[in-house]
């Protein structure tokens, strides 16, 4: 059977990540980390990936289950629905907190919800849309945001730049800086994962799985799909940008004002902002165009600027 490369891909930049991860929090001490306690392989390594695979790893399977829904049988359909409901436990704060990022006995029920993920949409029969526009400006917009990541990227290999050329002039890393509202200096950029770095990846997996929107045949399912596309890319750009702000812009003391923080769903202004961006980004890139004249198969999945 034929797996879907976008799917394959997506597992594929986990992976590599969930290595870093583990190599990383097992020979880093704690203290150079942020909000963990563990150390070693186990209790390090081992414990922050569990929490990874709970988010963001989490939230990019669900959108992994979602666009290839429409290629599922009855029985995939039933474990995807099982997978959703034993990952939502990660919104609450007894299950996942960023206050603690060492894995707890909760966390093995969202981690068994993305195993089970992982298995239905390797399993599922390969989604190929005939027709993908926008390529080139998803490329483009996946390189800025890698350019942007390149200080995450290498505090999640335990890693600076604070004795690179040019990077370390760009960048600021492992300088000590003070945060607005704090008073101890700590590092700009600490070792270790950022939500800033999860979020990159969060859009850069919309991104990818937005190319087989076109192939989705249920009008219901692609409306569904295509806003969970935009709700994605919105609050991953809403953490990018938050986190950036406060380690290369608030931290050299430009200014006090902080991005606000949107890593969890609340009742906020800046959540308000979220779901509009959304909804806007829907309308405009992954609102289904003239259902009855346009066959879903045929339809581009594309990027593409509102007419």
């Amino acid at each position: 059977m034929r797996r879907t490369r976008t799917v394959v891909l997506v597992w594929t930049m986990f992976a590599v990540v969930l290595a870093a991860i583990v190599v990383t929090y097992s020979r880093l001490p704690p203290h150079e980390l942020y909000n963990v306690v563990g150390h070693g392989f186990v209790g390090g390594g081992l414990s922050r990936a569990v929490v990874y695979v709970n988010f963001p790893l989490g939230l990019a399977a669900m959108l992994l289950l979602l666009a290839v829904a429409d290629r599922m049988s009855r029985g995939q359909r039933y474990a995807a629905v099982a997978a959703f409901v034993l990952w939502a436990p990660v919104f609450s704060p007894r299950v996942l907190s960023t206050a603690y990022l060492d894995a707890r006995w909760a966390n093995a029920v969202p981690a068994a919800a993305v195993a089970l993920a992982l298995v239905v949409t390797l399993t599922t029969p390969a989604v190929r849309p005939a027709h993908v526009r926008g390529d080139a400006a998803r490329a483009a917009v996946a390189l800025c945001l890698l350019a942007i990541a390149l200080p995450w990227i290498a505090a999640e290999l335990g890693l600076d730049f604070v004795h690179v050329p040019v990077l370390g002039q760009i960048f600021q890393t492992h300088e000590l800086r003070v945060q607005p509202g704090m008073i101890v200096p700590h590092p700009a950029v600490h070792y270790g994962d950022h939500h800033g770095l999860e979020a990159t990846l969060l859009v850069l997996t919309a991104l990818l799985t937005s190319r087989m929107l076109g192939a989705t045949r249920s009008p219901r399912l692609r409306r569904a799909f295509g806003f969970a596309l935009a709700l994605v890319i919105a609050y991953g750009l809403g953490n990018i940008a938050n986190d950036f702000w406060i380690e290369q812009v608030a931290k050299r003391g430009w200014t006090t004002w902080l991005v606000p923080d949107v890593l969890q769903p609340k009742l906020s202004w800046a959540w308000l902002m979220i779901v509009a961006v959304a909804f806007v980004l829907w309308l405009a890139l992954f609102r289904p165009r003239h259902p009855s004249r346009t066959t879903p198969d045929a339809a581009s999945s594309a990027i593409r600027p509102s007419s």
